[in-house]
């Protein structure tokens, strides 16, 4: 089978062995559980519930605020406490319900259905009310994206199973635990779209997931599986397109500008629980790992639960962590606290003993075009931060700075140790936020 892929990337260390053979196991959340009703890209979600209320597992405490928004639902049984602002993985302080959790797990009552009798429109509605967002990290309402303005112009609905971010290894464990019903949510989506072929897009590092999905598509003629080589960021929306189908997408576009549709596993794990069970999004697969931890593993943990009992129930750090992450080592963010909610786009813990970043010293560029090299999207990120760094945004929009995916490739193989994906994406928020305006 040839190996499809995309130019320019790197190969970092992939630390996946840590967690990957061990199966999943399942998260017991504390007394309180912090609901913010912002997970995802959009208008945040609106209260449903007062202090005082009781509330089960499985009912919507917050419905969505527009329709590029999404519902939020209770994790557990419970009463809620307040309706206050609390600290976020990133740091940032968002309205949120807080519910004191009672320990019983009293849930709602789910109306299944058999997704090939529903319409267009009642698999959608079912997708949107169930609060469904891109679990990948990105939370951009699932319902959204499965509705372009032109349905019949999609001609692949492409499944990220590529899983590319060094560490993380909760897609494969959910492919190999729950291959089936990873299978049949891509079929949903794929009667979404009359003309539509699927593509299981998997990196050549995961022969167990591949060998799986092999034998659950062996009947289907509209799914494709394509290997792709092992190489980051190959599970960039962008890259994946390229890889796959041979079609460019840039920063202007939408994937369904080009006939794309792009899903992580996870995501359409929740469309399957959604479509055929009519459970909403209310946990996730988070992977906690690194030198740091005790006892890497990859855990089913309802959302709204803290970090810090996901640490203390695998045993707390067996070492001072230098660094934790919130996500990927590439693309995830340092925390300063690990008293924060797990919410929809959780998708790992990492805690270090070293933290690299901070140890390494800045010197002067030499010119050495090795950001170049690695740059996915063809840019020369040592010229685009220097015009970051002096403010000069005029020449860094001339010159593709907008065009950057922040993927962290150009600081890893910098030999000067600069921040180069730090000062290029800084001006991109600025450039956006002047946009905006």
């Amino acid at each position: 089978m040839p190996k499809f892929t995309f130019k320019g990337g790197i190969h970092p260390k992939d630390g996946k062995s840590l967690s990957k053979h061990k199966r999943i196991a399942d998260a017991v959340p504390g007394k309180e559980m912090v609901f913010p009703v912002s997970q995802h890209i959009g208008a945040p979600a609106k209260p449903l519930v007062k202090k005082g209320d009781q509330v089960l597992r499985g009912q919507m405490i917050a419905e969505a605020g527009g329709f590029v928004s999404a519902p939020v639902y209770s994790s557990v049984s419970g009463t809620v406490k307040s309706i206050e602002k609390r600290r976020v993985a990133t740091g940032d302080l968002v309205d949120s319900i807080v519910i004191e959790n009672d320990g019983l797990f009293n849930e709602v009552s789910y109306e299944e259905a058999d997704w090939r009798t529903l319409s267009r429109e009642e698999i959608l509605a079912r997708i949107a009310k169930a609060g469904i967002v891109g679990m990948g990290g990105a939370g951009f309402p699932t319902h959204v994206k499965l509705s372009p303005k032109d349905p019949d112009s999609i001609d692949y609905c492409i499944m990220n199973c590529a899983e590319c971010e060094p560490y993380l290894t909760s897609d494969y464990r959910r492919v190999i635990e729950e291959g089936d019903k990873v299978t049949e949510g891509l079929r949903i989506i794929l009667s979404l779209f009359s003309g539509a072929h699927g593509i299981i897009a998997v990196e050549d590092n995961k022969p167990e997931c591949i060998g799986k999905f092999k034998k659950l598509i062996r009947e289907d003629t509209i799914i494709s599986i394509k290997e792709l080589q092992t190489k980051y960021p190959q599970g960039g929306e962008r890259q994946l397109i390229y890889a796959t189908t041979g079609r460019k997408v840039n920063s202007s576009m939408l994937p369904a500008d080009v006939g794309c549709i792009v899903n992580n596993v996870d995501t359409i794990y929740a469309v399957y629980n959604a479509v055929v069970l009519g459970k909403p999004l209310m946990e996730r697969i988070v992977t906690l790992t690194g030198d740091a931890v005790t006892s890497p593993c990859n855990y089913r943990v309802p959302c709204g639960m803290s970090y810090t009992e996901l640490i203390e129930q695998n045993g707390g750090f067996k070492a001072d962590p230098g660094k934790i992450i919130c996500g990927g080592p590439m693309m995830g963010f340092a925390m300063f606290s690990t008293d924060v909610p797990v919410t929809k786009t959780s998708t790992a813990l990492l805690a270090f003993e070293k933290d690299p970043v901070s140890e390494a010293e800045t010197t002067p560029c030499i010119n050495c075009s090795r950001c170049s090299y690695a740059c996915p999207a063809g840019l020369i990120p040592g010229r685009l931060s220097d015009m970051a760094e002096a403010g000069d945004s005029e020449n860094f929009v001339r010159n593709g700075g907008m065009e950057c995916c922040e993927c962290g490739c150009c600081s890893y193989v910098c030999p000067a140790k600069q921040p180069l994906t730090q000062n290029i994406k800084t001006m991109r928020r600025a450039e956006l936020a002047k946009r905006r305006k």
